[in-house]
């Protein structure tokens, strides 16, 4: 059996107003509807993906996200193409995102172009295109750089 793709991530914040604020600027640019918003759970649907902004447990709400900890890595979204990467820079920039790294070419696949940002919380999102068959073209062999 084979998947339809990832349905939704979840990330806990840990101020809903701070991150509810930013995901929405950040992601009515991509297309998506915020389609539920409680005090506890907001959840937004786009390009057959969901984003969940949920807040942190008792006690909690004062963490910073750590890359190197378990759990989340980072969540990295796909564009149709290059322009569209370098337009999502832009709008990055216009909304006061921490940017990482500007649109950039990558060792991942041949053609790996991404921009690396960081949300409220230091949670690192990338948006990268990649085009034709990346890493499943012929004669590419898939070499992971950076997480070994």
């Amino acid at each position: 059996m084979r998947i339809n793709g990832v349905a939704h991530v979840a990330l806990t914040v840990n101020s809903m107003r701070v991150s509810v604020a930013f995901y929405e600027r950040l992601l009515t640019f991509l297309e998506f509807k915020c389609v539920h918003r409680s005090e506890r759970m907001t959840y937004f649907i786009g390009g057959r993906t969901a984003i969940a902004l949920q807040c942190p447990g008792e006690g909690r709400g004062t963490d910073h996200f750590v890359q190197s900890r378990v759990g989340l890595h980072h969540l990295c979204l796909r564009a149709y193409s290059r322009e569209d990467v370098d337009a999502f820079h832009q709008h990055l920039i216009s909304i006061g995102a921490r940017v990482i790294h500007p649109p950039e070419e990558g060792r991942w696949a041949p053609g790996y172009y991404s921009v690396l940002f960081e949300d409220p919380d230091g949670i690192r999102l990338e948006m990268n295109h990649v085009p034709g068959e990346g890493v499943f073209a012929p004669g590419v062999q898939f070499v992971p750089h950076g997480y070994e």
